[in-house]
């Protein structure tokens, strides 16, 4: 296969300077309210890189489940790959893609986990099944078979078969708290436009950003 003549003319929009709020919070706001809006399918899906203690990549998709100017925050096994990652190395990159609109925006920042009363706020709010799923999965670990998965999920269904289902204590969020935004709209001839945002470390505040335009 012949992979060359893939290609799209990225033609929907462009990017000015002008258009962007000064927060990019309220920028990443009004880009993810327009892909919700648009019914593109799971807008809150995000790429998630981490790094190992040395230095080898890993990336992932998660979903985002929620954010404000604290962070982005997305829920995991605190014993899964990416959590001993975050564990010893706690940065991490995300990235959306809403391709329909030919978008993209990555983040990047340090890592922290969440308190355990929003761990247990967005726990409480999933189905059942999902609620049991963290329980049976040890997430990243080898497993013989899928049917001994399967035996473990039946077990843990008669076991908390009342529907009350405890918060497992290696079970929770991690919030990304960005240092920067780069804020990408696909334009004709691979002339993108590309915005960054980075923090103005001299600002007291700690709220100021700096805004630049990056070469396609």
């Amino acid at each position: 296969m012949d992979l060359f003549e893939f290609r799209e003319e990225y033609i929907k929009g462009g990017l000015e300077r002008a258009d962007l709020d000064e927060n990019p919070f309220a920028q990443f706001g009004k880009w993810f309210g327009h892909a919700c809006d648009c019914g593109l399918k799971e807008p809150n899906a995000m790429v998630v890189a981490t790094a190992s203690p040395d230095g080898m990549p890993s990336a992932r998709v998660v979903l985002l489940k929620s954010w404000d100017e604290r962070g982005f925050v997305f829920y995991t096994n605190y014993h899964s790959a990416k959590a001993k990652d975050l564990d010893a190395n706690p940065r991490a990159s995300i990235v959306f893609l809403w391709l329909d609109l030919e978008r993209q925006l990555r983040i990047s920042g340090k890592v922290e986990k969440v308190s355990t009363a929003e761990s247990l706020r967005y726990f409480l709010s999933r189905p059942f099944g999902s609620r049991l799923g963290a329980w049976v999965s040890h997430q990243s670990s080898i497993i013989t078979s899928r049917s001994l998965l399967e035996m473990q999920f039946d077990k843990m269904k008669r076991k908390f078969a009342d529907g009350k289902i405890p918060l497992p204590d290696f079970w929770g969020g991690y919030r990304v708290k960005p240092e920067r935004f780069e804020f990408w709209q696909g334009r004709a001839n691979r002339l993108h436009d590309r915005f960054e945002y980075n923090l103005d470390e001299s600002d007291p505040s700690g709220k100021k950003w700096n805004i630049e335009r990056l070469a396609p």
